[in-house]
C-alpha cells in the first residue's frame, strides 16, 4: 500500500465535512478553550441543563476534529436531550499513544459526564479512558457508548480481511494508522482494550458494530469479553451496514438513518431513565 498523505487525508476529510448538511439547529453550540488542554465544543440543545456527555471522534487517530463531527455531534444532542462536548483530541503522529487518552481523561475528570460516547478510532479512545479511570479510581461515567470501536491493534481479527476489498476500511489503511499511533509493535496488544485482563467495573457499555465493518470482529468480542465479565452491555450488529454509518451515512440510506435512531434511542434510554433491557 503506498503511504497515505496525512495533509490530504486531514484536509479531504474536512472538505468532506463542510459539503455536508449542517444538522439540527440547538439553543447554543459554544468552542471552549482550556488552559494547557485540548479544544472543546460545547453543543447544547436548551438552555436548561441537561446531562452532559462527553464525546471523542473517530478518524484513524491520525484525522478527525471539531469540525469532521459537528454534524453528529448536534444529532446526538437534538435526540437524546442531552449536552455534548466534543474533545479536539492530540492526534498522531505528532501525538502517539497515549496522548489522546490523556486529552479525553482529563475532560472527564474536570467535567464528571453522565457518559462518554466515541465512533471507530474513537470509541477507542473512549474506553481506554474508562479503563484508565477505573484502574486510578475514578471518577467514571456511568455509561460508555462505543460505534464500531477499534479493540484490537493487533488487526488479527478475521473481519479485517474478509471486509478490506469490498468495504473497509482497507486492511492496509488500518496497519498503517496503527503504526501513527502506536509505533512500537511490543506495546499494541496491552494498549488494546480486547486483551486487557479484568474488564470488571466498566461502566454499563452500548456497543454497535455493523455487518460489512472490516472491525466488526473486533467490536463484538470486546462487548461478548464485557458482557461475560458481568458488564451490562447492550450489543447489535447493524445489518448491511459499512463502517463509519453514524458519520452522515443517513443522507443517503435508510438503513443507516434507522440503525442510527435505534442508536440514540438506547443512550436517551439509558441516560434519562437507566439501563435499557440486554
Amino acid at each position: 500500500m503506498a503511504v497515505p498523505d496525512l495533509h490530504e487525508l486531514r484536509e479531504g476529510s474536512r472538505r468532506r465535512a463542510a459539503a455536508r448538511p449542517k444538522g439540527p439547529e440547538l439553543a447554543r453550540v459554544e468552542d471552549v478553550r482550556t488552559p494547557g488542554g485540548p479544544a472543546l465544543r460545547h453543543y447544547r440543545p436548551s438552555e436548561e441543563e441537561r446531562p452532559l456527555v462527553v464525546f471523542a471522534h473517530g478518524g484513524a487517530w491520525v484525522m478527525g476534529d471539531l469540525d469532521t463531527h459537528d454534524r453528529t455531534c448536534r444529532r446526538i444532542a437534538a435526540a437524546c436531550d442531552v449536552e455534548v462536548l466534543a474533545v479536539d483530541y492530540r492526534r498522531a503522529p505528532e501525538h502517539p499513544y497515549p496522548a489522546a487518552i490523556d486529552d479525553v481523561v482529563d475532560v472527564i475528570r474536570r467535567t464528571r459526564p453522565v457518559a462518554v460516547v466515541g465512533d471507530s478510532s474513537g470509541g477507542y479512545v473512549a474506553t481506554m479512558a474508562c479503563l484508565r479511570l477505573r484502574d486510578e479510581g475514578g471518577p467514571l461515567p456511568a455509561l460508555q457508548v462505543l460505534i464500531c470501536p477499534n479493540t484490537d491493534l493487533t488487526l488479527s481479527r478475521p473481519s479485517i480481511e474478509e471486509n478490506s476489498a469490498d468495504h473497509g476500511p482497507a486492511a492496509g489503511f488500518l496497519a498503517w494508522a496503527v503504526e501513527q499511533w502506536a509505533p512500537d509493535p511490543a506495546v499494541r496488544a496491552a494498549a488494546s482494550p480486547l486483551f486487557v485482563p479484568d474488564l470488571s467495573g466498566m461502566p454499563d457499555t452500548i456497543l454497535v458494530t455493523a455487518e460489512h465493518d472490516t472491525l466488526r470482529d473486533e467490536g463484538d468480542a470486546y462487548a461478548d469479553r464485557l458482557a461475560e465479565t458481568g458488564v451490562r452491555t447492550v450489543h447489535r450488529r447493524e445489518p448491511g451496514l459499512e463502517h463509519g454509518f453514524i458519520q452522515n451515512m443517513d443522507l443517503t440510506c435508510d438503513r443507516a438513518a434507522a440503525a442510527a435512531q435505534r442508536l440514540f434511542a438506547d443512550m436517551a434510554t439509558s441516560i434519562h431513565e437507566g439501563p435499557v433491557n440486554v
